[in-house]
């Protein structure tokens, strides 16, 4: 009876079909793709030892943000997710601007999973253009996002599960390694090499900031929690042990994942052309190691990318309903997927396929510095909303959740301190993310148009009540 209920759509015509397995395992997963199983080699390689520190301050920083998220999400949860927290507790402007700046973030994100997907699979076959793998990897993952949200469920249950066994698996190992001080290509493991090579920052303390820009894109999907949890049943009792469960994994995951490559390999050692762990097991000497853990990341990729197509389907559906997205892309199907918002963002991914077609070595940087805007502005929207959301209880306006952000409100003023920092930041790094800094006028220019134009197609009767205010 439970299973049924669960499987009729509710009042935004969505069903509650994600299991609670599947949505731990997503909450997991969604927070480990490919900025650490492929970033992490190139910002190895020019930070050193020091990424570990840029690793932990965004690991407290995303803690932060899973915790005021894990909030808002007692209050109300919906798939709009931070969208309509927006909304609701900073302003109908804010809810169009954080949703297409989501938008943004997996729009490029994709395009850097898609680009991810070929330069592993080149590996394999290395005469294959880059842009060929990428087209035949979106043309599978659009086809199963459109057939069901329980499909979509399973493969990213099981894609998660495969990322997190890869990544246990190897911190038992390299642990192993370090131990035993095991020999690997010529280079003795441990805890030397974070202080050989020029120290734990041979690059300077500026190029270690540098890093912090890439570095939270790794993090990016950890709010894809949210979104989940309005397909979610019993998402009250299910979301806390969820969220929970991310912040200690990445914890984990993350700074113990970059601290093992840096005592198992001199920080020189690594590169951004293949995934460090695959530079790691291929140097054990057992190439069909390599091979193995290239197929794992192969999977990071895929399952990001179709994290992607998932979240901004249900994003764009929230806008249109309100008339602040295309009408086509509030469609959805019989299966009760928002189609039209799944195919309008795999457009955006087509434009990765050219991309990797034009610039294929340049494709994955300029795609993560474009994409770390989408990370911060959401983050930001995140912490305002909770902030927000904590002010509105101390007037007694509603009754605030017990499952809270901790610290609150100095620790929401110190994250939004951090997301500025990073921002400001880019203004001083390399060309990628001087582009991404210098598109934020450009991106912020386009949506005052589009806020504009849309309150002026509105009757006053649907308008915000400032604005009416304002006319009258």
């Amino acid at each position: 009876m439970n299973e049924q209920r669960a499987m009729e759509p509710d009042a935004d015509g969505y069903t509650k079909a994600l299991s609670k397995r599947q949505v731990q395992m997503i909450a997991i997963g969604g927070a480990i793709g490919v900025g650490l199983f492929l970033g992490a080699g190139g910002r190895l390689a020019e930070a050193g030892p020091a990424l570990i520190f840029a690793y932990a301050a965004c690991g407290i920083a995303a803690f932060f943000v899973m915790r005021a998220l894990g909030e808002l999400i007692l209050h109300r949860p919906t798939a709009g997710s931070f969208v309509e927290y927006a909304r609701e507790f900073i302003g109908p402007w804010a809810g169009f601007t954080s949703g297409w700046m989501y938008w943004v973030n997996w729009a490029m994100t994709g395009i850097a999973e898609i680009t991810a997907v070929a330069i592993y699979v080149h590996r394999w076959l290395p005469d294959l253009p880059q842009w060929v793998t990428a087209l035949i990897a979106l043309g599978v993952l659009v086809g199963i996002n459109l057939v069901s949200v329980k499909l979509f469920g399973e493969l990213e249950f099981w894609f998660s599960v495969i990322k997190v066994t890869a990544l246990v698996v190897f911190l038992f190992t390299g642990a192993a390694l370090v131990i035993g001080s095991a020999d690997i290509a010529g280079h003795e493991a441990g805890v030397h090499n974070l202080f050989d090579n020029g120290g734990m920052f041979p690059a300077g303390v500026g190029i270690a900031l540098m890093t912090l820009q890439a570095v939270i894109f790794a993090y990016s999907a950890v709010e894809l929690v949210g979104i989940a949890a309005g397909e979610t049943a019993n998402p009250r009792e299910i979301m806390p042990k969820a969220i929970n469960g991310v912040v200690y994994r990445i914890g984990i995951f993350y700074v113990g994942s970059v601290l093992l490559l840096a005592m198992l390999l001199p920080w020189n050692v690594y590169s951004g052309a293949e995934s460090p762990f695959v530079t790691v097991f291929s140097a054990l000497g057992i190439p069909a190691v390599g091979d193995i853990m290239n197929a794992v990341v192969l999977t990071a990729a895929l399952s990001s990318c179709n994290s992607g197509l998932y979240s901004t389907g249900r994003i764009l559906r929230s806008l249109a309903q309100k008339g602040e997205a295309p009408a086509f892309t509030g469609r959805m199907n019989s299966r009760h997927v928002p189609y039209g918002g799944i195919l309008f963002t795999s457009v955006a991914y087509l434009a990765g396929v050219v991309l990797n077609y034009v610039v294929p070595k340049e494709a994955f940087d300029i795609a993560i510095a474009v994409a770390s805007l989408g990370v911060v502005a959401t983050w930001a929207t995140i912490i305002v909303s909770q902030l927000k959301l904590r002010q509105a209880a101390l007037r007694g306006e509603l009754e605030r959740p017990t499952y809270r952000m901790p610290g609150a409100p100095y620790t929401n003023y110190g994250t939004l301190a951090f997301l500025a920092l990073l921002v400001v930041l880019m203004a001083f790094a390399g060309t990628p993310e001087r582009i991404a800094f210098w598109s934020i006028p450009v991106l912020a220019a386009v949506l005052f148009v589009g806020w504009r134009a849309i309150q002026s197609r509105r009757p006053a009767a649907h308008q915000p009540p400032e604005r009416v205010a304002a006319r009258d």
